[in-house]
């Protein structure tokens, strides 16, 4: 067994990692691009919405009132009318991605935090380097990768993004496990 504080340096290390990694897919590789379709008539639909000074959030549109109100006769005919939205409402202005990269780069300490717990209590000091990169590995994928799915299995997000998506969280979990696999302590 080996004791999460003694596997600092690979967490954050991982981390770091990772952020680059990520920075590196999101601003070279244009393979995210497709993942939101635009609005057929955008300017239009600002136009309409903007008057509504909707504060940000999330959103169902239509939202029934009640459990017993999704089985009405009138919130079946919303449904059937439509439109059906899940909608998220961002403040106006500038997206400022600071504080979602400061976000970003916690989350990846945490995948490592995990990743740590759960490797070193599997594996001992002089752990094989295969062995420690399959849990790590496997950990920092579930990590980053699975609960993307409820996107597509919930909200319609499209499986291509999904799918893209797991294919980021196995670059990254790929990276975690090799600094795992390197950075692990001896016998």
């Amino acid at each position: 067994m080996v004791p999460v504080l003694s596997l600092w340096l690979p967490i954050i290390l991982s981390a770091v990692f990772v952020f680059v990694v990520s920075s590196v897919i999101h601003m070279m590789f244009q393979y995210h691009e497709s993942d939101f379709d635009k609005l057929p008539d955008e300017d239009a639909f600002r136009d309409e919405v903007r008057p509504l000074a909707i504060p940000p959030g999330e959103y169902v549109v239509p939202k029934p009132d009640s459990p017993k109100d999704r089985t009405s006769d009138a919130y079946k005919a919303k449904l059937e009318k439509g439109p059906v939205l899940f909608l998220t409402v961002y403040p106006s202005g500038p997206i400022s991605m600071g504080k979602s990269l400061v976000q970003w780069f916690l989350f990846g300490v945490v995948v490592s935090i995990f990743a740590a717990y759960i490797t070193g209590r599997a594996l001992a000091p002089g752990a094989h380097y295969l062995e420690v990169f399959r849990f790590a590995g496997a950990t920092a994928f579930a990590g980053h990768g699975l609960a993307l799915l409820q996107a597509s299995i919930w909200y319609r997000r499209k499986w291509s993004a999904t799918l893209k998506s797991l294919f980021d969280a196995l670059v990254y979990a790929l990276v975690t496990a090799g600094t795992f696999g390197w950075l692990w302590p001896g016998a």
